[in-house]
């Protein structure tokens, strides 16, 4: 036995060595649909037109701020068969758990423990980008039985996904420029697939 799972051979991690990704900073990430299958709308006329699907990403990522407390979310766009977006993990959380005598006695939880998150201050981005995935999978699952969404094959998402740390000013506007241009862009994006 090599220790090795038999399924993942041998990959390599695409992460920076030694960065924690919970400590607070700015981040592009790309998410791509499993076999980038074109599978969230159309490029038309240099426009994104948005199928149910592509809307319900967008829903998902507007609810990131409301799951992790410590995160702000800018820039999004999403592509027939990925999405782009930006987060600044802030790494401090609005809602903590006090410490100490409470003068009210209650018999249910305080507000702080009624939220259902725990203290995610420093939430590191693989948990933050597994949330997302979870949940626009769940929802994706329900389309396809409900509204006759394109089913999927095995999983919505590759297994992975793709970031960079933003470091500077100037990296982060060309990062939203990238993202607000990435449907005129999309006949020489390296994800792009023909219409078939």
């Amino acid at each position: 036995m090599t220790g090795k799972n038999e399924n993942t051979g041998n990959r390599r991690s695409i992460r920076l060595r030694n960065y924690d990704y919970a400590q607070s900073g700015w981040y592009f990430v790309t998410i791509c649909i499993n076999e980038r299958r074109c599978l969230f709308g159309n490029i038309t006329d240099d426009v994104m037109q948005l199928n149910d699907a592509g809307a319900m990403t967008r829903r998902w990522f507007n609810e990131l701020e409301n799951k992790f407390s410590n995160l702000q979310c800018d820039e999004f766009v999403c592509m027939p068969n990925h999405i782009h977006f930006i987060v600044a993990n802030t790494g401090k959380p609005e809602h903590q758990q006090t410490v100490g005598a409470d003068l009210c006695v209650r018999p249910s939880p305080s507000e702080s423990t009624q939220k259902g998150d725990p203290d995610i201050s420093g939430s590191p981005l693989r948990n933050i980008v597994q949330w997302y995935k979870t949940m626009t999978t769940n929802e994706y699952i329900r389309g396809v039985k409900h509204n006759r969404w394109e089913a999927f094959s095995k999983r919505l998402w590759q297994r992975n996904y793709w970031e960079h740390v933003i470091r500077s000013e100037k990296d982060l506007c060309e990062i939203r420029e990238y993202i607000c241009n990435n449907p005129i862009r999309w006949s020489t994006d390296e994800l792009y697939i023909p219409k078939r």
